[in-house]
């Protein structure tokens, strides 16, 4: 009873009005969380106490520096609990916080929160990859996540749901990109896969399998210079009779390296990776693109396979799953799709240029038309002209003729 009157203080103080207090606030609860979570756990109902103070301490400050001092500090907090259980305890109450909050945050105040779920999420694949991405704690993590957030029971706000994808290989990416296996990538982005509504799978192809796509080629140039350096330093501590060893080790890492990209699949008639051999290490490269991960194109093919076959999935899921493997498959063989427009198909600019076009051709047609009918109404009006000063001539030759 004496801690969940200190979780209600302490949310008290955290959503004060006055920022000394708040800032008080958050350095006791930092203190008292360490603490705690060496006598015993919290209980979900007090983790949410919290996490509502720490909710409307960030909805009370202002100015973008200290935003963002703030968020990082709530994010961080979630080392401040000792077991891998309480961590994701924390997770969870904040997901379920930010689902009943999520549709009261106003246009103004969004930015912050979205800064909010992002450092969070970067916190938590910092907790993994302190835990040597331990595959018990990875498969709860990824449970928490289904069930909180990609579940059709879930009811979580479908801007919430769309912000973590968009986020999700970003942040997993910047904190495990040189810890992260191609098996244990495949493994994280596998779970994402139940059928769901479309909006939420159009939300995962385009936030996660097609940014897979898009940064295959410069995974695969990481994976290459790996194998370079690698050649370099045994080649370095190789003596001048060992030569032809040498040869053979260089052949057989470039197999390794062959069947890594394809999966482990073994295909020796495939030519299409030897021109990954002449990737030039210095080449520009975008600066948008940070750290990649590696991935297994060919399992996460045969995942998607697998999910695309089972009943309730709608026909227009299926047809797009469908694509995006295709598109695997390719990579798991050294084929990188293509980037040009088909002819018969244009961009929005030429879509402007058509249709102008097509406005000039009408106007011109419309001028033609016109300009008979001008050219005959001018005919006319001086034949009319000319009938009248004849008329008018003969008018005045008979007048004179009479006085006369």
């Amino acid at each position: 009873m004496a801690d969940q009157q200190a979780e209600v203080q302490l949310a008290q103080r955290l959503a004060s009005n006055e920022k000394p207090v708040r800032t008080r606030a958050m350095k006791k609860l930092r203190k008292y969380v360490s603490l705690r979570s060496q006598k015993g756990e919290f209980s979900g109902e007090e983790l949410l106490k919290l996490w509502k103070g720490l909710f409307y301490c960030l909805w009370m400050q202002d100015k973008p520096l200290l935003q963002e001092e703030l968020s990082r500090k709530i994010s961080t907090l979630i080392h401040s609990f000792t077991s891998t259980q309480q961590q994701l305890s924390y997770l969870r109450s904040f997901l379920q916080t930010m689902k009943r909050e999520w549709t009261g945050i106003d246009r103004l105040r969004m930015d912050k929160f979205f800064q909010l779920v992002r450092f969070v999420f970067r916190q938590t694949f910092e907790v993994l990859r302190r835990r040597s991405w331990d595959s018990s704690a990875v498969s709860q993590f990824l449970e928490l996540l289904t069930a909180q957030l990609l579940q059709s029971d879930a009811a979580a706000p479908s801007g919430l749901q769309l912000h973590v994808l968009d986020l999700y290989l970003t942040e997993l990416a910047a904190v495990g990109a040189a810890e992260v296996t191609q098996a244990d990538g495949s493994a994280v982005c596998n779970k994402l896969l139940p059928p769901r509504s479309r909006t939420l799978l159009s939300g995962i192809c385009s936030s996660v399998f097609s940014a897979i796509i898009d940064q295959a080629p410069f995974a695969i140039d990481d994976l290459m210079k790996e194998v370079r350096a690698s050649e370099d330093s045994d080649s370095g501590q190789a003596s001048e009779g060992d030569e032809e060893e040498e040869g053979e080790e260089k052949t057989m890492k470039m197999e390794a390296g062959r069947k890594q990209l394809n999966g482990n699949k073994d295909d020796d008639d495939d030519d299409e990776f030897l021109h990954l051999e002449n990737l030039d290490s210095d080449s520009p490269r975008d600066e948008d693109v940070g750290p990649v991960l590696q991935f297994d194109y060919s399992a996460l093919a045969d995942k998607l396979l697998e999910v695309s076959g089972r009943s309730g999935v709608p026909a227009a899921n299926r047809e797009r799953l469908y694509k995006i493997i295709k598109t695997l498959r390719d990579l798991s063989e050294g084929v990188f799709p293509q980037d040009e427009y088909p002819e018969e198909v244009s961009t929005d600019e030429d879509d402007d240029m058509f249709g102008s076009r097509k406005r000039m051709k009408k106007r011109r047609r419309h001028l033609e038309e016109e300009e008979p009918a001008a050219k005959k109404g001018e005919s006319r009006k001086t034949e009319d002209e000319l009938h009248l000063c004849c008329r008018w001539s003969a008018d005045l030759r008979l007048t004179g003729a009479r006085l006369l």
